[in-house]
């Protein structure tokens, strides 16, 4: 979209009246305005066309994009772009110019080219991290989650890792380290790097523990981070220290059940609960072969909107593969109620992760879900007491957390108590 051109007096003058109007005006009249201002006063009117520009590809009155929703992103780069590199503004325009037009790219299928501006976004972060002296170089994070979503996950551990490195001398801060911390341990375990992502998150479980006992965080996100960690030990062969996170696990829970959190939170602990049940569920899942697993360790705000359209489109496939298969499981179970369960645990942790991301009232969505699977694993444990009843206590921890994410810390502590009962591991 090419709106250069030349401008005669008459153009500057309505340009000026319009900005300078007491009535409101509309975003459309204040972009052609900046239009025409800006080639007379580049140094002035062009962060704020830039700016504008942005603003115009999404109607909040509406909740629609515009139609010409790309055009305008890239306009808003090339105007960005052609910003006097002296001027110290540039560099944040640019940015945030690249920030909107990755993500309209992203959500058109235009992969390559988004990753190509989040490079683009990351050396702008390195430029500025190096005049500032900043140790946090802005744009890594949305660079390792493009890297995950391509399946480069060794490249996306390395930049996790100097993230990381970054943020952990400051400690928890707003929280930004602990979401942080999950990607990191997601990327470093999708790498095959186990090692490394087991000490990650002994990092994480040591923070939450130091933040719950200090009255800086929630309990329940200190319990989340021990369960998954456990899944990890076990996943990586060391049943005895799992068994340990286990129990260090129930008790946290039993003091829930009986006293409930030490003080009101704001309920982010349901995302932080959400985000490590998609890792803890990522081993059961296994997409087509030609695209790169869902996104785990992160939020769904952070993933780009074409892997988070494919994640959350996948629950109706997944619904249909579940009611398909369950018809051949109860004619023969023993081939195939253990697909039907795994593909059921798939589908709920999708489930889960989708509707709480988009309402606080995510647990009547989902309750039911938690519930089956439950029921089916009782079913495949009955038919393979050894591999089903280690199933079994998998997703009665599951629904544990599930109850603890809705606030139900005695229907929490059962199923806890229940799974570690499976596990061989009651004192």
């Amino acid at each position: 979209m090419n709106h250069w051109g030349k401008v005669d007096q008459d153009d500057i003058v309505r340009a000026r009246n319009v900005l300078l109007a007491s009535g409101r005006r509309t975003l459309r009249e204040e972009v052609d305005a900046y239009r025409v201002l800006a080639q007379v006063s580049p140094a002035a009117y062009l962060p704020l066309l830039a700016r504008a520009l942005q603003r115009l590809t999404y109607d909040s009155g509406s909740g629609k994009k515009h139609a010409a929703c790309l055009a305008l992103c890239q306009e808003a780069v090339a105007v960005a772009r052609s910003i006097d590199p002296a001027e110290t503004a540039r560099a944040d325009v640019l940015y945030g110019a690249l920030d909107t037009c990755q993500r309209e790219l992203y959500s058109l299928g235009r992969r390559a080219e988004g990753l190509a501006m989040r490079a683009e976004m990351l050396a702008i972060g390195r430029a500025q991290a190096e005049l500032s002296g900043d140790p946090v170089v802005k744009g890594l994070r949305e660079w390792a989650a493009g890297l995950s979503e391509e399946g480069r996950y060794a490249e996306a551990a390395d930049a996790m890792t100097e993230l990381v490195s970054a943020l952990l001398p400051d400690g928890p801060g707003g929280g930004a380290l602990a979401w942080s911390l999950l990607a990191w341990i997601a990327a470093l375990h999708n790498a095959g790097r186990s090692g490394e992502a087991l000490a990650a998150f002994k990092t994480l479980v040591r923070m939450e523990a130091a933040e719950a006992a200090n009255d800086h965080g929630p309990m329940a996100c200190h319990l989340y981070s021990l369960i998954g960690y456990a899944l990890m030990l076990d996943d990586c062969g060391r049943g005895e220290q799992a068994a340990i996170a286990r129990q260090e696990a129930l008790a946290l829970l039993t003091e829930l059940a009986d006293t409930g959190e030490r003080k009101s939170w704001s309920g982010y602990q349901s995302s932080f609960w959400a985000v490590l049940l998609s890792f803890s569920g990522a081993e059961s899942d296994r997409p087509a072969s030609d695209e790169p697993p869902p996104p785990s360790g992160a939020a769904p705000i952070p993933w780009s909107p074409d892997a988070k359209l494919r994640c959350f489109d996948r629950r109706h496939a997944l619904r249909e593969a579940v009611d398909t298969i369950a018809v051949q499981a109860t004619e023969k179970p023993d081939q195939h109620l253990a697909e039907l369960v795994r593909l059921h645990r798939v589908f709920t942790v999708h489930s889960a992760v989708y509707w709480e991301h988009r309402t606080h009232l995510f647990a009547e969505r989902v309750r039911s879900l938690f519930d089956d699977g439950v029921g089916l694993a009782r079913r495949l444990a009955h038919h393979d007491p050894v591999g089903g009843t280690r199933t079994l206590a998998r997703i009665l921890i599951d629904r544990s957390t599930f109850h603890t994410a809705a606030h139900e810390f005695r229907p929490a502590l059962n199923d806890f108590r229940q799974a570690l009962s499976y596990l061989g591991e009651t004192h």
